[in-house]
């Protein structure tokens, strides 16, 4: 007994340490990549991992840096236990104002283990978002005006989230896509309540939406797409009123293969399990998902197949 108590003691120890030591390793990493800020021409140059899940980090820095943020005011949905997530690194190193949202179970335990909040000012909140409350959540947490960042990650109707939102909301915006969807179709999942990406199709590759659908929507609230990162599954977008600060190339909207050449493989059968299936063949297995198409006014639910047979 009291050798498992010095064990346990032992391995916080051993864990602090490690974690000052990456947050440390992560600081001097990005204040390196800033003497080359002013170089950057795609923001997929500065894609670096520190508490993010794929590279956002840099990627955000670069844009905070840019325009002149020091500590910013943020928004995050969709974070996991807080260990991997777009807003941590900043919380911590600025000491910023933040509101976090996810709703897995002791959604506030788990982050209070990963974070000293005593270091700033972080809410912390249990509860679904969805098109319905994504407002009223924001208004009654005082996290409506003056948003420095903005990330969201809900693997389902992310698309119908951010239609909510008010014009010029923020500065900067995270929103993850579906590279499997393809650079053509103008597409989202439906907005169903208490939407499961695991349940609605069984590949667990059916969920939010296209990379063109979301760039659409959000030129309607004044935000301009910037790029994406290494892994092809978070976009970036800054608010026109200071894009043109950056001194980025001007992205072809018409073309975007690029953007959505994902090569990660997190299919599963229909027992489950995992199948790799390769990216290039993904539409034909979520052929039978429904999905709504937005390239027109109508905005209809159709099948993938009934798509792929329209091209």
């Amino acid at each position: 007994m009291i050798k498992k108590k010095i064990d346990n003691y032992l391995s916080k120890i051993v864990n602090r340490s490690l974690e000052k030591l990456h947050f440390q390793n992560g600081c001097s990493a990005l204040n390196l990549s800033r003497y080359n800020y002013k170089n950057v021409k795609k923001i997929i140059e500065t894609d670096l991992k520190i508490y993010s899940q794929n590279g956002e980090d840099g990627i955000i820095d670069y844009l905070l840096f840019s325009l002149n943020i020091e500590k910013p005011k943020f928004i995050e949905i969709g974070v996991g236990d807080y260990s991997e997530s777009n807003t941590r690194f900043f919380f911590e190193r600025t000491s910023g104002d933040g509101l976090i949202i996810d709703i897995i179970d002791d959604f506030e335990k788990k982050v209070k283990e990963k974070v000293k909040i005593w270091k700033g000012n972080l809410k912390i909140l249990q509860q679904n978002i969805d098109a319905n409350n994504i407002l009223d959540t924001l208004k009654n947490n005082n996290f409506f005006q003056k948003i420095d960042l903005f990330s969201l990650d809900i693997d389902g109707i992310d698309y119908w989230v951010l239609k909510e939102l008010p014009k010029n909301f923020c500065k900067i915006l995270v929103a993850e896509y579906n590279p499997y969807f393809g650079d053509k179709f103008k597409i989202t999942v439906p907005n169903i309540k208490n939407f499961n990406r695991s349940s609605y199709h069984y590949s667990n590759l059916c969920f939010g939406a296209s990379l063109p659908a979301l760039i659409d929507l959000l030129k309607t609230k004044g935000m301009d797409f910037v790029g994406t990162n290494l892994f092809k599954n978070n976009a970036f977008f800054v608010n026109n009123d200071f894009v043109k600060i950056l001194n980025l190339e001007k992205i072809n909207e018409i073309d975007l293969k690029s953007y959505v050449n994902a090569n990660f493989r997190e299919s599963r059968n229909i027992s489950g399990s995992m199948s790799y299936i390769d990216p290039k063949n993904v539409l034909n297995q979520i052929k039978d998902c429904k999905i709504v198409d937005l390239s027109n006014s109508i905005s209809e639910e159709k099948k993938i197949l009934d798509l792929i047979s329209e091209k």
